[in-house]
């Protein structure tokens, strides 16, 4: 059974920087793409940052510059560290793997999903 549970989210002040792990288990997922989206109340899961199996890295232009994704292979864990933070990056955040390209932002291309860890950022 694959799963994949991340970790590392909280309650922060605009500016200050959190880390999020996503740890994953069943299989391995060297070979695809790994993955971060969020997800804040009444919106739709929008992608973050993505990383390919080779570690070519790709982000949503709101978190260019702030956000960097990473991966260890060897761990089978993802990781996203988030600096400057600011209250609209306030959400649900979710861990996704088994794309065959982190070019494609759709989390239509992700098979496995985490299910989740919130985010909050106060003003």
């Amino acid at each position: 059974q694959v799963q994949l549970v991340e970790s590392g989210g909280g309650l922060v002040q605009a500016g200050d920087s959190l880390r999020l792990s996503c740890a994953a288990s069943g299989r391995t997922f060297s070979g695809d793409a790994m993955g971060w989206f969020r997800q804040a109340p009444g919106k739709e899961r929008e992608f973050v940052a993505a990383i390919s199996w080779s570690g070519s890295t790709y982000y949503a232009d709101s978190v260019k510059g702030r956000f960097t994704i990473s991966r260890d292979k060897a761990k089978n864990t993802v990781y996203l560290q988030m600096k400057s933070l600011k209250p609209e990056d306030t959400a649900a955040y979710f861990c996704a793997a088994g794309a065959p390209t982190a070019y494609n932002k759709s989390p239509d291309w992700y098979h496995y999903w985490g299910q989740g860890t919130q985010v909050t950022v106060s003003s």
